[in-house]
């Protein structure tokens, strides 16, 4: 009888692979709150160093780190029309504490443009004070009917920029840089997630926003997910809370704003756009642990052996870890860490150590080979780069073999029911054709100029219009 697979196959049962990997490689587990989910500390070692990465990209732009309270006046909301309604459906609200009834309830932040703005209001008086670039790294809550680990869940953790601005340009430009420097440069150069960047229609966009931009990655079924975003909230804002400052010609101006996010859900985008059969696949320039050293059997010259490669190894700037629990079986721990997608194993068994060499498996193109032990300190990096680069072109030619250029709105369905994106031109669709596309399941994701790029205008003439299921 042939042996049950590790994971359900995603040819199989794509939802139920993603659920099976997120338990077994040890990334959550769900929280005792329908909607909620505990990161176990391998899941959690990716965010961190998610983290890392982008922040200090955020911090390259001039944004300093900040935190806002959690509890949010509920008549906060009610200042920014649009805003409210948009979150109404996703809000939790905290009416005692204390064993009492609130004077007025608390919102539990669903994001913090409002709290946010109450503070810029006391802070910015003139223009020597703009701009001002302030991030937090928080949670919020969204309460969600559709519960999923890491996609969709009522309590995730992110990051979240806001930003005041003198002038509109340079709040737009400020949020286009965001969009580029920080999110997609991450995203492209170490997530190796192929996205694509664009501009949300005004029925999809950012609730109180007047223009959001988007990335856009493919995953393994095909279908869209929502990367990041950054939003151009232009005065609406600012006239809800009075934030204005004295300009250079003495008169009171309102500022114009950005704000900007990205989530766990990021996790869930690395298992769907990279994980295969195996489990997970993990880029090296994000991975934790780049290469793991495993000593094969239980045997002091191999242990010795294995911990000074491990020393060796991290003096050459790898992430290491040496895994000598030699009471575990063997096989079990090649499986465990295949599943964990750690990009490189090196093994190393009695008759590898007789002849000066170790077994090299590398998890992303797959395939073993024996390689001399001194020159593994040499050889990682090189390999790792091509590791690091098969992923980002794999996740490219999966987009671009499973979209389409179509010229109809019943061509643009099929596409995207049939598990690809579709490239129609906005002209042909319209805000009409976009929402007859919900009864179908079906989205528009992000708007695109003709060459690719990010339009400045969302009704601009050869806007192409990108179609998809999405998560």
């Amino acid at each position: 009888m042939a042996k049950a697979p590790v994971l359900t196959p995603r040819a199989d049962d794509f939802p139920r692979w993603y659920q099976d990997l997120i338990a077994k490689a040890e990334l959550a587990d769900n929280g005792p709150v329908r909607g909620s989910m505990v990161i176990r500390p391998y899941g959690y070692g990716l965010w961190e160093r998610m983290q890392a990465e982008m922040d200090a990209r955020i911090k390259e732009t001039g944004t300093q780190n900040a935190y806002f309270p959690l509890l949010i006046p509920q008549s906060y909301l009610t200042r920014e029309a649009d805003h409210v309604e948009g979150f109404a459906p996703e809000l939790a609200v905290v009416t005692h504490g204390g064993g009492k009834e609130l004077e007025e309830p608390a919102v539990v932040r669903p994001t913090s443009e409002m709290i946010v703005n109450d503070y810029f209001s006391k802070w910015v008086q003139s223009y020597r004070d703009l701009p001002l670039l302030i991030n937090q790294w928080a949670n919020v809550v969204r309460w969600e009917l559709r519960p999923r680990l890491f996609l969709r869940t009522s309590e995730f953790l992110w990051q979240e920029g806001h930003t005041a601005h003198a002038t509109y340009e340079d709040a737009r430009d400020f949020a286009a840089r965001i969009h580029r420097e920080v999110y997609e440069d991450f995203m492209v150069n170490v997530l190796a997630m192929d996205v694509v960047p664009g501009r949300k229609t005004a029925k999809e966009r950012f609730a109180g926003a007047v223009n959001t931009l988007t990335l856009e990655g493919m995953m393994g079924d095909g279908k869209a997910l929502q990367m990041a975003t950054s939003h151009e909230l232009g005065q609406n804002f600012a006239k809800a809370f009075n934030t204005t400052y004295l300009s250079r010609d003495g008169r009171q101006e309102l500022v114009w704003q950005t704000s900007w996010g990205s989530t766990t859900r990021m996790i869930g985008a690395l298992v769907m756009m990279h994980g295969d059969d195996s489990g997970l696949r993990v880029p090296p320039r994000l991975a934790q642990i780049q290469a793991v050293v495993l000593a094969v059997k239980d045997d002091e010259t191999v242990l010795a052996k294995v911990r000074e490669l491990g020393d060796r190894l991290r003096a050459a700037g790898i992430r290491v870890r040496v895994d000598d629990r030699t009471d575990v079986p063997f096989g079990r721990r090649a499986v465990d860490w295949e599943l964990k997608g750690v990009p490189v194993r090196i093994e190393i068994g009695p008759r590898d150590l007789a002849n000066g060499t170790a077994t090299l498996v590398r998890r992303i193109p797959g395939g073993k080979q024996p390689m001399a032990i001194d020159a593994l300190a040499a050889a990682l990096p090189g390999i790792l780069d091509e590791d690091q680069a098969l992923l980002l072109r794999q996740s490219r030619e999966r987009r671009e073999s499973r979209t389409s250029e179509v010229s109809t709105f019943t061509e643009a369905v099929e596409v995207a029911v049939g598990g690809g994106w579709a490239r129609i031109p906005w002209a042909a669709l319209g805000e009409a054709g976009e929402t007859a596309l919900a009864e179908h399941g079906v989205t528009v994701r992000c708007l695109v100029a003709e060459d690719g790029s990010v339009p400045d205008d969302g009704d601009a003439p050869g806007n192409v219009a990108i179609v998809a299921r999405a998560y």
